[in-house]
């Protein structure tokens, strides 16, 4: 069941003022709490300030773009990672699949109904729905805190990169994450790394964890199961 409106925080992000007054207005009418900021530098602190469960990030905007500032928050790991999707005109195909790269989960084509917005942010907010249950004899917790996984009451500790790795996939269960993608959230591209090492790092995972929890996906990359 999809928490409550009211239970719900969304963070837009855009520059243009009318944009945030109206998606503003129409969300909050539903009973969401919603905060507003003006571009990207501003997105990623109040991102961390209030850890919203939906980020609606525009493309275009001053001082830094919404690509930019997707990326920045998806390597940010001390935030409970939201689902992000970006606002672009029909003609940003471009955008749309920089968007994708960046990290986005979604995108939401301007000009903006207000039912057809109301109906995609529901649906984008279900996703937030998929977290990890409370450990049971199947199931699998991650206390990102002390850096701990539990997995059938057994608890394992992993190195940083391991635990990033799981915590990243694990944060979107069904998502697939592309190998470049890994690369950029857990390495950086600061780091010069090859896509092998992905491949060792989830052999070493599933040794640890078991094979249920992590499915490869042939020539694209890796997803956490669902269930």
């Amino acid at each position: 069941m999809v928490k409550a409106a009211q239970e719900q925080t969304i963070l837009i992000v855009d520059d243009e003022q009318d944009i945030l007054d109206f998606l503003s207005y129409n969300l909050k009418k539903e009973g969401y709490r919603v905060f507003t900021a003006k571009n990207g530098n501003e997105g990623i602190q109040a991102a961390k300030d209030i850890n919203p469960s939906l980020i609606i990030l525009d493309v275009m905007m001053p001082e830094m773009d919404g690509i930019e500032a997707c990326q920045i928050i998806r390597r940010e790991l001390s935030l409970n990672q939201p689902i992000i999707a970006f606002l672009t005109s029909r003609a940003e195909d471009y955008s749309q699949i920089a968007g994708f790269e960046a990290g986005a989960d979604d995108y939401i084509t301007k000009p903006i109904r207000p039912r057809l917005l109301l109906s995609k942010v529901e649906s984008l907010l279900r996703r937030t729905n998929k977290s990890i249950a409370p450990e049971t004899d199947n199931d699998i917790l991650i206390d990102r805190e002390k850096y701990l996984v539990h997995v059938k009451g057994e608890s394992k500790v992993l190195p940083k990169k391991e635990f990033e790795l799981l915590e990243l996939l694990a944060s979107r269960p069904g998502k697939v994450f592309k190998r470049e993608q890994i690369l950029s959230i857990v390495w950086g591209n600061d780091t010069i790394v090859g896509e092998r090492t992905i491949d060792v790092h989830i052999r070493k995972l599933r040794e640890k964890i078991g094979n249920d929890y992590i499915r490869t996906i042939k020539g694209v990359g890796y997803t956490f199961n669902e269930d």
